[in-house]
């Protein structure tokens, strides 16, 4: 069975994917700076460190066991919080670069990193935003993750066998995880739910469970389908505010909803947090864009996965 290496492996993405992948009878070695509930389970190995530790990550990624490194590490799901300061991209930035370079120099077959949907530029059309879609990170997250795609880019060009996925992927949200379906309709300023109209505006979202089968699809790739590249990683279908009211209604508290009329200066005083907030919180909404229904396109990634999982059936 194959060999899978993550990093960040205790974040919400990193625990369910270490669950899947040891149900499934991967070998899983794993990394992350606090200690994790899998340790004494079978095929299971943990070093407690962080990715800037290069001493603990080369010996695993050169051991020549790994097939798979799976970088979840350096994100705002793990390791970061909302909002990223500059020390904390320079780390990123080295971080990454070693692991990328040592992981393809000892013939890891797959690299997958987490990136995000954040990078792309607002778009002048309402079509569906696509992987080849203009780009222009704002905040410091976003940057962070464009310079990772790019290192990872530049570390595989000489290897041929070595195959560079990276996942742009929308907000994510579980049943349990809501934050980022709270962040939309709820205003922190005066503490309360709202919506524009009828809260018939969407959001493009992720189940983490459709992150989790497009990681797992990757890793079952037989060669008969050319996978690398960016790829986003959302659900088929937006989320309507009303939806995400309706949602927070039933599985958690939300309160009273307010209606709220649409108009930019309507929306500014809802969402406009500043410059430097704009800049270095990864949870800022672009005040402009709230009621665009903007989607990302996921029909490449759709080759590897299904993309079962929408607000309806998450778990």
């Amino acid at each position: 069975m194959k060999t899978v290496f993550i990093t960040g492996a205790n974040g919400l993405i990193g625990r369910e994917l270490t669950q899947q992948l040891l149900e499934k009878g991967y070998n899983v070695f794993a990394t992350d700076t606090t200690p994790s509930p899998f340790v004494g389970k079978p095929n299971y190995t943990f070093v407690q460190t962080n990715v800037f530790d290069k001493g603990k990550i080369t010996p695993i990624l050169e051991s020549g066991r790994i097939n798979s490194l799976i970088h979840l590490a350096c994100s705002v799901d793990n390791d970061f919080p909302s909002e990223i300061n500059d020390k904390e991209m320079g780390d990123s930035r080295a971080a990454d670069k070693y692991i990328y370079r040592s992981a393809a120099s000892a013939g890891v077959r797959d690299i997958i990193i987490l990136s995000t949907t954040q990078i792309y530029a607002v778009q002048k059309t309402r079509e569906p935003i696509r992987e080849t879609a203009d780009e222009k990170p704002v905040t410091n997250y976003a940057k962070m993750k464009s310079e990772s795609e790019m290192a990872l880019a530049a570390a595989v060009k000489n290897f041929s066998n070595t195959k560079a996925v990276s996942m742009r992927v929308a907000p994510i949200y579980t049943k349990e995880h809501n934050q980022n379906l709270h962040d939309r309709i709820y205003d922190y300023k005066d503490r309360v739910a709202y919506l524009y109209g009828e809260g018939l505006y969407s959001f493009s979202m992720c189940s983490l469970y459709n992150v989790i089968d497009f990681i797992i699809g990757v890793l079952n790739q037989d060669g008969k389908y050319q996978y690398q590249g960016v790829y986003n990683i959302c659900d088929s279908k937006p989320i309507t505010a009303k939806e995400i009211v309706e949602f927070e209604r039933e599985f958690h508290h939300l309160g009273p909803v307010i209606q709220k009329s649409e108009g930019v200066e309507s929306i500014k005083s809802t969402f406009f947090l500043g410059n430097k907030k704009a800049k270095n919180d990864y949870r800022y909404i672009d005040p402009a864009t709230v009621t665009n229904s903007i989607m990302y396109d996921n029909t490449k990634a759709q080759r590897i996965s299904t993309f079962r999982w929408n607000l309806y059936n998450t778990k």
